[in-house]
């Protein structure tokens, strides 16, 4: 009975010591982003986003000791969905490199996108992130999957604990809103030179 009562007891102060990881989304306010590009080219692209990247965890600190986790590419996809569409003529979701679909609606560009994100806060008493960074990286490859060029953008949000009382989530929605932003501006000018 007391070699089970101090393993509980050591449990709960493992736990404690290295914090738990909460769930947050990265998903922002795609509707936001509509009409924000400039003029689109004639052209079809590809989405990739596989499936075992859109399922894939990822776990970042936050705030006190603790973690928060999120899925990165399934939170962003529908945003990198509407930032292609903001500069060429179509968009269509692949699964995989191979996916018929590339042959099969003519495209012109597959374009894989790669995130990375950072998060942080100094806070000692909440665990929501006050700091939160996404990277995007967008490979555009030719129909066979030869790279031709490749768009990198970094996005920023802060949050700080009077506004992310009621949205857990705010620092890394913020950062997503400012990556995409910035996806749709540098997919602008890129693709003008990809006509």
């Amino acid at each position: 009975m007391m070699r089970r009562l101090v393993l509980i007891c050591s449990t709960l102060v493992v736990a404690l010591l290295t914090g738990c990881a909460h769930p947050i989304t990265l998903g922002g306010d795609v509707a936001k982003l509509v009409g924000t590009g400039g003029a689109k080219i004639d052209r079809k692209v590809g989405l990739l986003v596989t499936a075992e990247q859109r399922n894939a965890q990822v776990v970042t600190p936050g705030g006190g000791g603790d973690k928060v986790n999120y899925q990165p590419y399934r939170d962003l996809e529908p945003g990198l969905y509407v930032a292609l569409s903001e500069s060429f003529a179509s968009v269509t979701k692949l699964a995989t490199a191979a996916d018929p679909k590339v042959r099969a609606e003519a495209l012109n560009y597959v374009i894989t996108p790669s995130i990375a994100t950072t998060s942080s806060s100094p806070s000692l008493l909440t665990w929501p992130p006050t700091q939160f960074t996404v990277e995007l990286t967008c490979t555009i490859a030719d129909p066979q999957g030869k790279p031709l060029t490749e768009v990198k953008v970094l996005g920023e949000g802060r949050a700080e604990f009077d506004e992310f009382k009621a949205d857990t989530s705010l620092s890394a929605r913020r950062a997503t809103d400012d990556a995409l932003k910035k996806l749709i501006k540098a997919m602008s000018e890129i693709a003008a030179k990809l006509r």
